[in-house]
C-alpha cells in the first residue's frame, strides 16, 4: 500500500523536474526521496520516471498515475483541513423534539447564530425518549423538549402553550373562539401519533359520547396543519403549530398545556464550547420566557 509521504515525493519530481530540487522541497535528503520513489514503483509494478543526466520526464505510466496522485492527495489535504478546522470551531449539538414547531425553532436558531456567528451547530431531531437517550449516551449537548418537572440542573422551564383544536379557514366553525365535543361530532378528525395528549384528546371526545371519524394519521406535524388547511379535516395542536392557513378554536373543557423545556448537558462540555453553551443557554431562555 502506497504512503501519502510516496506521493509527495512524485509530485514534487514531477513539479520541480529532478530529483535534487524535490528533496529540497520535501526537506529530505536526496537517498531518502530515490529511496521513495523506488519503494512507490515497486508497489504499483511499474517505473514513473525516464532519468537523464540533466532532467527526469514521466513515463506513459507516470503519465497516467498523476491525475490519480493528486486527486489522492487533494482529499488528504481537504480531510485534514476539515479536522483542524473541526477541532478550533466550538460545535454545539442540539436534539429537537419533533413537535416543535418548525418556525419557532428556526427563528429561535437564527437569532442565536448572529449573536455567535462562529459557533457551529449540529441538530438532531427525536421523540422525547429518544432525545433523553443521547443526552445520556453524550451525544447531544442540549434539548429542546416538554418539561415534566425535572429538577433546574436537569432542565430549564421554559414558557407554557395551550392546545387548540385547528380548521381550515373556510370551515362554518371556523369564526368561533370555542367549541364543544359535540360541535365535532360530524367533523373528520386528523390524527397526530406523536402528539403528547394524544390519549388525553381521545378520552376527552369518548367521555362526551363522541366519535369524529378518524381520515388520516401520520407523524409529521407539518404534514397534518396542511391537510387540515386543505379541509381534510381538524386536529389538536399546540399553539405553536398554528400559522395563517387554519383557524384555532378552543375545547371546552380541554385545557391542557405543555411547558416545553431546555434540556441541559448531562457532563462538561469541551472548554472551546463552555462559552457557547453559556451563551445558548441564556438565549433560549431570554427569547421562550
Amino acid at each position: 500500500m502506497m504512503d501519502i509521504y510516496q506521493l509527495r515525493y512524485f509530485l514534487a519530481v514531477v513539479e520541480t523536474g529532478s530529483f535534487t530540487r524535490a528533496a529540497d522541497r520535501t526537506f529530505v535528503t536526496q537517498p531518502t526521496l530515490s529511496a521513495g520513489i523506488k519503494k512507490l514503483e515497486q508497489q504499483i509494478g511499474h517505473e514513473l520516471f525516464e532519468r537523464s543526466n540533466r532532467r527526469v520526464f514521466l513515463t506513459d505510466a507516470g503519465t497516467r498515475f498523476l491525475p490519480r496522485a493528486k486527486a489522492i492527495l487533494h482529499e488528504c489535504n481537504m480531510a485534514q483541513q476539515v479536522l483542524d478546522e473541526a477541532g478550533k470551531t466550538p460545535v454545539l449539538r442540539i436534539g429537537v423534539l419533533t413537535t416543535l414547531s418548525n418556525r419557532q425553532v428556526g427563528n429561535l436558531l437564527a437569532s442565536f447564530r448572529e449573536k455567535m456567528p462562529n459557533a457551529a451547530i449540529e441538530i438532531t431531531d427525536g421523540t422525547e425518549q429518544e432525545l433523553e437517550n443521547r443526552l445520556e449516551d453524550r451525544s447531544l449537548d442540549f434539548a429542546l423538549s416538554v418539561h415534566r418537572g425535572e429538577p433546574n440542573d436537569v432542565s430549564i422551564a421554559l414558557n407554557n402553550e395551550p392546545y387548540v383544536f385547528i380548521l381550515s379557514n373556510d370551515h362554518d366553525l371556523a369564526g368561533r373562539t370555542r367549541v364543544t365535543a359535540s360541535d365535532l361530532a360530524e367533523e373528520y378528525m386528523i390524527v397526530r401519533s406523536r402528539c403528547e395528549v394524544l390519549s388525553e384528546t381521545s378520552r376527552y371526545f369518548t367521555d362526551r359520547n363522541v366519535r369524529p371519524r378518524l381520515v388520516y394519521r401520520t407523524p409529521n406535524d407539518s404534514r397534518a396543519v396542511a391537510m387540515v388547511a386543505a379541509g381534510v379535516g381538524g386536529t389538536v395542536v399546540p399553539q405553536s403549530l398554528v400559522d395563517d392557513r387554519v383557524s384555532p378554536v378552543r375545547l371546552i373543557g380541554f385545557d391542557h398545556e405543555r411547558r416545553l423545556g431546555l434540556f441541559l448537558p448531562r457532563s462538561d462540555l469541551p472548554a472551546e464550547t463552555l462559552v457557547v453553551a453559556g451563551a445558548f443557554t441564556d438565549h433560549v431562555q431570554s427569547q421562550w420566557n
